[in-house]
């Protein structure tokens, strides 16, 4: 792994991180996911406006679906594909299913984290993106620390292509260097604990809108891409006939790192648990 890479740049590729066998087993159990749980509600995750229900807020430390905003339009839609309409499956996959558990506290994975100079690695959201053939949603400029924060500022995300990751199937596209950027806002809860809000943490210091400066990141599945925490980064809507299936697990700092008491995550009855 070439770290001063990623301090410059803010990412990192890393191909064949894992087994083709491995992604399959991913993608099958996500999918036995996608078919037991009920469809409480239809509840769409936006890294702009999110719906501030408890569907979403208690999601933190379980396991719960998310939709297309199609699925949320043409609800009937659900009767007749519900796999093809579920977008994401999170955010404790890495605690309470068996074998995310077991990929996600690996000790290669494990391993890298102390490379990355984690004293005390600590994961605290997982979640498999499910991007369908002509209908996965795209996901707009964003940074992982707006919804994920220490003191001092510690997320690092770990995102693995469970298939290959092409610009027409939806891969993840980087704004190089942006990751010197301040945390520009942050996705907090209101002091009762029932809603959200965003909130302007810092002005605009890097000019995240101009998408044309963004590189796109084609990968192989398999493959993991870093992801520093203040790394502005998207990705666009499938526009192809071949899905993009991701896993994406995040790190924080356990030592001398404090999780913000406002993060819309909180440990409640499951506290976060170290690698």
């Amino acid at each position: 792994m070439n770290l001063s890479f990623f301090s410059q740049n803010g990412y990192q590729v890393i191909p064949h991180f894992i087994k083709n066998e491995t992604c399959s087993q991913l993608i099958t159990r996500a999918l036995q996911w996608v078919k037991s749980l009920p469809v409480d509600q239809v509840s769409i995750f936006s890294t702009e406006n999110q719906t501030a229900d408890s569907y979403f807020l208690e999601s933190g430390r379980s396991i719960r679906l998310f939709f297309e905003e199609e699925a949320a339009k043409n609800p009937e839609c659900l009767q007749v594909d519900k796999e093809r309409m579920v977008n994401k499956i999170g955010h404790a996959l890495h605690d309470l299913d068996p074998v995310f558990r077991s990929f996600s506290r690996s000790n290669s994975i494990k391993s890298l984290a102390l490379q990355l100079g984690f004293q005390i690695p600590v994961p605290v959201q997982s979640m498999v993106i499910l991007k369908q053939p002509w209908v996965g949603g795209e996901v707009r400029p964003h940074q992982d620390s707006s919804f994920l924060y220490t003191q001092p500022p510690s997320c690092i995300g770990l995102w693995w292509a469970l298939q290959d990751a092409t610009v027409d199937n939806g891969c993840l596209w980087v704004l190089e260097g942006s990751h010197k950027c301040a945390i520009h806002k942050r996705m907090r809860r209101t002091p009762d604990g029932k809603s959200i809000y965003f909130y302007e943490e810092n002005p605009k210091d890097c000019d995240y809108t101009v998408l044309d400066n963004y590189k796109p990141i084609e990968c192989e599945a398999g493959s993991l891409i870093l992801l520093h925490g203040a790394l502005w980064h998207f990705s666009c809507k499938n526009k192809s006939s071949q899905s993009r299936h991701a896993y994406s697990l995040h790190l924080l700092e356990g030592k001398d790192s404090v999780w913000s008491p406002d993060n819309w995550l909180q440990p409640s009855h499951l506290p976060f648990e170290p690698l």
